[in-house]
């Protein structure tokens, strides 16, 4: 596994690299950067592979802050138990319907990611997912595709993003990569290739990689 992390971990500083690009191509229209947390809230979905390269950042922190996240972490998941009992262990929610995600993850929800410190910075922020990377900026392939079309409220103000040319980014090869990655990594964990593995932080923190079972709904 460490050297689909370590492709991992280049394809994410490949975007790092786009975002860092299309902030200092509009610096008075992007507020988005490190210690800006006004959009950690809630819960939403990460891969598996997300989820391990998270851990390798976990680990790091010293036993002491550990000792703070972890309770909050098992509480969070706690809290998705009380709607799905029988989550658990490798805490995958691919087999649940779309309209079950959307009950587990309202908009409305503002509870703090469990990962952010007393300031408000991220605990992990050279190890956190994909999808916080790329929060924030609409996804505009360089092909002209427009990948994802919501940004956060603050960045554009008075601007239609989707018309300036140097957001673009190779959102098409970026997202390959990431599902060609995360594919290998559930070929080796599981022995067969299962195309949709998620969860969310809180769970995440307490997955046992050494110990992985088998997904629910995936005989």
């Amino acid at each position: 596994m460490r050297n689909i992390l370590a492709q991992y971990g280049c394809l994410l500083r490949e975007v790092d690299t786009w975002f860092a690009n299309a902030s200092a191509a509009y610096p008075e229209l992007i507020c988005c950067g490190k210690g800006c947390s006004g959009c950690c809230r809630a819960l939403f979905d990460i891969t598996l592979l997300d989820a391990l390269y998270l851990q390798q950042g976990f680990a790091q922190l010293s036993r002491e802050v550990q000792a703070v996240v972890l309770p909050r972490a098992e509480l969070r998941v706690a809290g998705i138990r009380e709607q799905w009992p029988e989550l658990a262990q490798p805490y995958l929610l691919n087999h649940r319907s779309e309209e079950e995600w959307s009950e587990l993850m309202p908009e409305e929800d503002e509870t703090p990611c469990v990962l952010l410190d007393e300031r408000g910075h991220c605990l992990v922020y050279e190890n956190r997912p994909m999808t916080c990377r790329l929060h924030g900026l609409p996804l505009i392939d360089v092909g002209g595709e427009l990948m994802h079309d919501e940004w956060c409220t603050e960045n554009f103000q008075g601007v239609n993003p989707v018309e300036l040319a140097g957001l673009k980014g190779e959102f098409d090869r970026f997202f390959r990569e990431e599902v060609r990655l995360d594919r290998e990594l559930s070929l080796q964990l599981f022995g067969r290739v299962i195309y949709e593995l998620d969860t969310v932080i809180p769970a995440a923190l307490l997955i046992d990689f050494s110990d992985i079972k088998q997904p629910p709904g995936n005989p």
